[in-house]
């Protein structure tokens, strides 16, 4: 069977990978997990129970999204998405290390405020807590941005797919006007969210029909993966 991304919802940071494996344009399959009412059976696959997960054909399964990321780059060093070694390499390890580090652990405290009651008094200090973390990166972001198209300069990688996944999370979660606070950052992700691979990301998470610009092959349900997996 061809790769399968095991993706989050509501608005996973695996959003990243499903748009990386729309650029690589290589066969893949896609499994929905819902992040709020897991299936106990997906801890076969991640024992972390976490998302994205990259089902390999070798029955393996790779976790996190920086390494998944990296490993759907090298499977299409022609589509140019990620370079390895040399000072290209380099900047490309360090964007992807901040924004799996830095940028979405900023938000850590706001999705731990999502999970609680309106009422509960801790929710607005860790909304508060977010949101400090949250616009020194977005302020980072957005210096780099102003200067350059891409993250990493005039052509578009494996982290700008990432970044379109987690960079949303400050209006998903009520905490920034981007369009207002953070122009350049904003003016780049709507370019971001008019590239095909993007829109068909959007539509997936939604469970609206999608149109691939890759060669998405369609969802396969976890007891189908341990049926394939254990023969």
């Amino acid at each position: 069977m061809e790769p399968v991304l095991f993706y989050g919802i509501p608005h996973g940071c695996s959003f990243g990978s499903i748009v990386a494996l729309e650029w690589l344009g290589q066969p893949y399959r896609l499994c929905r997990i819902d992040m709020i009412n897991k299936d106990a059976r997906y801890a076969r696959f991640n024992p972390l129970e976490e998302t994205p997960a990259l089902l390999l054909e070798n029955g393996e399964t790779l976790t996190e999204s920086l390494a998944i990321l990296l490993h759907i780059a090298a499977r299409g060093p022609e589509r140019r998405l990620g370079v390895t070694g040399g000072p290209a390499g380099d900047r490309l390890n360090q964007m992807l290390a901040y924004l799996h580090t830095s940028m979405h652990g900023a938000f850590a405290p706001a999705w731990a405020a999502y999970k609680l009651e309106d009422n509960d008094p801790l929710s607005a200090r860790l909304r508060e807590m977010a949101r400090e973390s949250a616009a020194e990166c977005y302020a980072y972001l957005q210096s780099i941005l102003a200067k350059r198209d891409w993250l990493l300069g005039e052509s578009r990688s494996i982290a700008d797919a990432y970044l379109a996944g987690i960079a949303r999370w400050g209006e998903d979660l009520n905490l920034f006007d981007l369009q207002k606070d953070y122009p350049a950052l904003y003016s780049y992700l709507q370019k971001l969210k008019a590239d095909p691979a993007v829109a068909f990301a959007h539509a997936i998470e939604d469970g609206k029909p999608a149109q691939t610009s890759g060669q998405f092959l369609g969802h396969v349900a976890i007891g189908e993966l341990l049926s394939a997996v254990a023969a």
